[in-house]
């Protein structure tokens, strides 16, 4: 079983207008994979705990954890963390936990990755992995977010278009000034690889709600996906 170490915040940036990601310093970190998760817990000064799960958002670099918060109106945990907890304080943590949603570098089998809002942040550790490996793993992202202000990691996702990997945006409430698709849900259209194209099935990773999980991970099998090849992790 994992043990608990103390994770001090370095920083905290924001993603969204609800969504930040928070750099910890954990001596002692043991190393972990592509979308694994770790557990978070904060203790008052009453003695009481709370104990919640967050994904984590980056390859392993020595003592640094990288997580992505999404403060849920109404939540115990995830509005402090992503608020208020003051940088320079502890948590403490325990992880890395999780084995089958995971990806490794080593691994060649073409890459679909298909997340909805928040579930993003499991999928981009897997994405800086690829980056960092140099990995010649074909990886492409759908990713679906309500509107423009909703997408994580803007900047980055941007870059790694031209990369080695392709990020394909999909709006379901408000689409950005001339986009070519309108505003709505995702489609089988939306997760077709691109005409012409020609490789292996892909190994599928699709992360959010549940509700978006379940419907992406329904096209999917529609589309001949092999249900052994579409891992799912969500939310909510």
């Amino acid at each position: 079983m994992s043990v608990w170490r103390d994770a001090r915040l370095v920083e905290r940036l924001d993603q969204s207008a609800t969504g930040r990601t928070l750099l910890f310093d954990v001596p002692g970190w043991p190393g972990h994979l592509a979308g694994q998760h770790v557990d978070v817990r904060l203790t008052g000064d009453d003695g009481y705990q709370a104990v919640r799960s967050y994904s984590l958002a980056g390859p392993a670099r020595e003592s640094e954890v990288e997580l992505g918060v999404q403060a849920v109106p109404g939540g115990e945990v995830s509005p402090y963390l992503a608020q208020d907890l003051p940088v320079g304080a502890e948590v403490e943590v325990r992880g890395p936990l999780g084995g089958w949603f995971v990806w490794r570098p080593e691994q060649e089998d073409p890459i679909l990755l298909v997340a909805g809002g928040c579930g993003i942040v499991p999928l981009m550790a897997m994405i800086r992995t690829h980056r960092l490996h140099g990995s010649a793993a074909p990886m492409r992202l759908v990713y679906s977010v309500r509107d423009p202000d909703q997408v994580w990691y803007l900047d980055e996702l941007t870059a790694e278009t031209a990369a080695a990997s392709a990020t394909r945006v999909i709006y379901t409430r408000r689409a950005p000034q001339g986009s070519s698709r309108p505003p709505g849900r995702l489609t089988a259209d939306d997760l077709m690889l691109p005409p012409g194209t020609a490789r292996r099935p892909e190994l599928c990773f699709v992360c959010g709600p549940t509700g978006f999980v379940e419907h992406a991970a329904g096209l999917l099998t529609g589309a001949g996906h092999p249900p052994d090849r579409i891992r799912t992790e969500r939310f909510g």
